[in-house]
């Protein structure tokens, strides 16, 4: 059998509709795996209540 009949017979059969909340879903999923993690946030260095800091 060619592979151009093989396609027609694809191309031939009417597709079920996606409805817009799969296509927001699948968006949103892409969306979520495509995108990298965030950097964490830099720690501050801010003194604990209560402790002083020696002078030099």
């Amino acid at each position: 059998m060619p592979a151009d009949h093989s396609a027609r017979d694809v191309a031939a059969r009417p597709q079920p509709p996606v409805s817009m909340r799969d296509l927001l879903a699948a968006c949103a999923a892409a969306a979520a795996v495509s995108t990298p993690p965030r950097a964490p946030e830099p720690r501050r260095c801010e003194p604990v209540e209560g402790q002083h800091r020696e002078a030099a």
